[in-house]
């Protein structure tokens, strides 16, 4: 025996509801993190600290909504690693100051992992270049390794 509806509508008509809430979650409700990589290379300040600031690194980041998530690596330091900073530059590839600090392994190489709340203008500046990772260390107090967030 089959049911009929009284109101007119189709027995499908729920099924259909239902497809159309889960549609608007997976457009909305659902969204991939965008994915950055770096490269952290040495950038001596002046010409006298080039020998001391030497080494290498990598890390990928990826944000999602306005949570930046930094996974990377470093090697070959001089001097122990100090300090670590995310830094916003005016442009692409200009020094600027740093906007949150994290943790880094003391020691002339290691692994880090760091998360940052970033306010909408960083995020702004995350999809212009505009942000950056560096490493100081003992040998190179003014910066070590520096490597810009790049899609």
């Amino acid at each position: 025996m089959v049911a009929e509806c009284s109101s007119g509508s189709s027995p499908r008509a729920p099924l259909r509801a239902a497809a159309a809430v889960l549609a608007v979650f997976a457009m909305f409700g659902a969204h991939a993190a965008e994915g950055f990589k770096v490269r952290l290379t040495p950038v001596p300040i002046e010409a006298s600290t080039a020998a001391k600031t030497q080494g290498s690194g990598s890390a990928s980041a990826s944000l999602d909504g306005s949570t930046l998530s930094v996974t990377g690596s470093f090697t070959g330091l001089v001097g122990a690693a100090t300090v670590a900073a995310l830094h916003e530059g005016p442009v692409l590839g200009v020094r600027g100051p740093a906007v949150a600090d994290f943790t880094v392994p003391q020691s002339a190489s290691g692994s880090f992992n760091a998360q940052f709340k970033l306010t909408p203008a960083q995020v702004q500046s995350l999809h212009q270049g505009r942000l950056y990772l560096q490493i100081h260390s003992a040998a190179a107090p003014d910066g070590n390794l520096w490597g810009w967030l790049l899609p």
